[in-house]
């Protein structure tokens, strides 16, 4: 006799029917597959085939929204005698999946399913979102997420490397540094004004030579001096 097939729970469902809906893809897809990895504010390679399209966060978050919401209970069963399933379905889903839905907007906005590497980094955001969102929260006011208590807690004794500078500038930030540069290399590579500079650095180490010499023989004539009055 066959085994009693195990129904599947709601996360299972909601990635059945949202696989179900998108195109098929070659083969060559899964040989191109990279990870993902948000250590350390860095996202790195990856496919864009992966998120089918330019609209699969808008569409997975309505997914889980919509799922989420047709699970819902006539009263909400005990939290410490109810099944996993029951648990995840009505204290688990219905705060995590929206913030799922939302952190997969700001990963848009963002642009980290554009580039390999960005400032943003989806636990934090996630963190902060679930602790402002925490049903016992309601009446407090918002926090951010390096003045969440145990965030900074945590942070005091694993203090976090500088993220860097590419990282925080912006496009219009950094568009300017690499346009002074250019404009600088540009000036500097003028015949006259390389030769001018030129002039400039023989200049400065002539000055600094007839400094040295004047000092050595400041020094010398006070050597001789002393050699002079012990002789005496």
């Amino acid at each position: 006799m066959a085994a009693a097939r195990r129904p599947r729970g709601l996360w299972e469902r909601v990635c059945a029917e949202y696989e179900a809906e998108q195109p098929a893809f070659p083969d060559v897809y899964e040989s191109k597959q990279e990870s993902v990895s948000l250590e350390a504010g860095t996202l790195q390679p990856l496919c864009m085939e992966q998120f089918y399209a330019a609209s699969a966060a808008n569409t997975v978050g309505q997914q889980l929204l919509s799922t989420c919401k047709a699970a819902t209970f006539s009263e909400p069963p005990d939290p410490k005698a109810c099944s996993p399933r029951e648990y995840l379905e009505c204290y688990i889903f219905p705060t995590l999946l929206p913030g799922m839905a939302e952190l997969l907007h700001q990963a848009k906005k963002k642009k980290c399913f554009e580039r390999k590497r960005t400032k943003f980094i989806a636990c934090d955001f996630l963190t902060e979102w679930l602790y402002n969102h925490n049903p016992k929260r309601k009446a407090e006011s918002f926090t951010a997420f390096f003045s969440i208590p145990f965030v900074r807690d945590w942070l005091k004794d694993h203090p976090r490397p500088p993220i860097p500078l590419s990282l925080l500038l912006s496009e219009e930030e950094a568009s300017k540094v690499i346009q002074s540069f250019w404009r600088g290399y540009r000036v500097r590579r003028d015949p006259e004004v390389r030769e001018l500079r030129q002039w400039q650095k023989q200049l400065r180490e002539d000055k600094n030579v007839i400094q040295s010499l004047k000092e050595f023989w400041i020094k010398q004539e006070a050597k001789d001096c002393l050699n002079s009055c012990h002789s005496l």
